[in-house]
């Protein structure tokens, strides 16, 4: 069983992911001790292109703050959200759907302190998400184009193409329940998120995420998150709602 997760916050941030399986990757390159070779060149699909499969963890600072990289004129935000971001703040995050158990949202469902693991299919990539138990579903092939008109999700619908080596990534249709981060930068249903990712070496990925959302901020803002591989691991089941001990403490001010 999970411990809540306002306690897997200081663990993640104590020591690194430990393999919660007894498995090893038989197709990941090795130095002489045995360990990955993090930085081997980044595997490429039978079709040539770079594929993104594995384990991966980031930084848990990007839950707390998504543009924790950023300077603060670089986000900035319309009337409205930053009078939503201070009552948030003011309130002491008691509103906050995490706490609930509610899906993070997308990107906050990056930085929680817990892995994802990436299926790259020939049509598809798949992202499986340790919290929640939740998916993002990103197509590749001309039968999947973003909906005019979407009903709103909480993960959106994201349709992927190729730049070369980096995969450019769009994704709308979102509600406006969920928060960027622990600040409580808000966003609304006309968000749109491009990502670019890029995997410069076996163990490290990057992504691009720029936050275009005009009815929140005055101009877009782009964010770089550096993922790592968490090699030799898989997922394990996390059920939110069995034995959430945040509900008692979300009081308020």
């Amino acid at each position: 069983m999970r411990v809540p997760a306002t306690i897997v916050v200081f663990v993640v941030l104590a020591c690194t992911v430990n393999a919660q399986w007894r498995y090893r990757d038989p197709n990941a390159p090795r130095l002489p001790d045995g360990k990955i070779d993090v930085k081997a060149p980044a595997p490429r699909t039978p079709s040539g292109a770079v594929d993104f499969s594995g384990i991966w963890q980031t930084d848990v600072k990007y839950n707390f703050n998504l543009g924790a990289d950023l300077k603060p004129e670089d986000i900035v935000m319309l009337a409205w959200a930053q009078a939503l971001q201070a009552e948030r703040r003011d309130n002491n995050g008691k509103d906050d759907p995490e706490g609930l158990c509610l899906p993070p949202g997308f990107p906050r469902v990056n930085g929680v302190p817990f892995p994802q693991k990436i299926v790259q299919l020939p049509g598809a990539i798949i992202i499986l998400y340790e919290t929640r138990t939740t998916f993002r579903q990103i197509f590749f092939d001309n039968g999947h184009t973003l909906p005019s008109d979407p009903q709103p999700t909480w993960m959106g619908y994201s349709k992927g193409r190729w730049d070369g080596d980096t995969l450019i990534v769009e994704t709308t249709g979102f509600n406006d329940k969920t928060w960027l981060d622990d600040a409580g930068h808000p966003h609304s249903e006309q968000m749109k998120v491009t990502e670019r990712f890029r995997r410069p070496s076996f163990g490290q990925l990057l992504v691009d995420i720029t936050i275009d959302d005009p009815k929140t901020y005055a101009k877009p803002w782009t964010v770089t998150q550096a993922f790592q591989l968490a090699a030799d691991n898989e997922l394990i089941e996390y059920v939110c709602n069995e034995n959430n001990l945040d509900v008692p403490h979300l009081v308020g001010k």
